[in-house]
């Protein structure tokens, strides 16, 4: 679902067997687990971000639920993302939690901000100060972030250099009451950073994500 590269997800016989799959898995999962995920369905989103279940990762833990969200204006995708909610009732030693959130984002960018030395520490920055300024508690964060240049010749000279950012993070939510985080909570900071990262105006709605526009972000691309 990358901006100018298409969706993440393997179109919508994907979808229907994700969504399929999803509820013969959360009919057997435990109630933590439903009742993380029952809060990620429940939250309230900006318009701007479409959002819908997909596919989760099958080895990683023994429950997971999926999402991936596109930030729209129009008909062109300004960023896009998938977060994934992973579940180990043993817990697990890494993660130092039952819990743990996946993340991946990408967005264009203009090639001179692609180009400030700085940009890795600012856009983890933004990351942490997402769940920071929701008064989120978590632990054990890492990641990487990743820019890249696309420069054309031949056949494809007409097409004017690209540049991207990609955020890969995982962090662990902090379990509240009933030993289940507040994952509506995270879900709507994870959507803080995917609107910051595409441009967008902080929202108009107090209920809706606050966001910081990203300034020199690439124009909108074509979905």
């Amino acid at each position: 679902m990358a901006a100018a590269q298409g969706r993440l997800s393997d179109g919508a016989g994907g979808m229907d067997e994700a969504k399929e799959g999803e509820r013969d898995a959360l009919e057997t999962a435990p109630l933590p687990f439903r009742s993380a995920v029952d809060a990620l369905r429940a939250t309230r989103l900006r318009p701007e971000i479409e959002i819908d279940p997909t596919r989760p990762p099958q080895r990683l833990a023994p429950y997971a639920y999926a999402l991936e969200a596109a930030v729209v204006e129009g008909d062109e995708d300004l960023a896009d993302g998938r977060l994934v909610l992973l579940y180990d009732p043993a817990g697990h030693d890494a993660w130092q939690g039952s819990f743990r959130l996946v993340t991946l984002i990408r967005a264009e960018l203009e090639p001179e901000m692609a180009a400030d030395p700085l940009l890795p520490e600012v856009c983890w920055s933004w990351l942490t100060g997402a769940l920071q300024s929701r008064g989120l508690s978590y632990g054990e964060p890492s990641g990487t972030v990743t820019r890249a240049s696309s420069h054309y010749f031949g056949g494809l000279s007409t097409r004017p250099a690209a540049s991207q950012i990609e955020i890969r993070a995982s962090w662990t939510p902090r379990e509240v009451l009933g030993g289940v985080p507040d994952t509506a909570a995270h879900l709507a900071s994870w959507c803080d950073l995917l609107a910051q990262i595409a441009g967008l105006p902080p929202a108009v709605d107090p209920g809706d994500a606050a966001v910081v526009t990203l300034p020199q972000r690439r124009g909108p691309q074509p979905r």
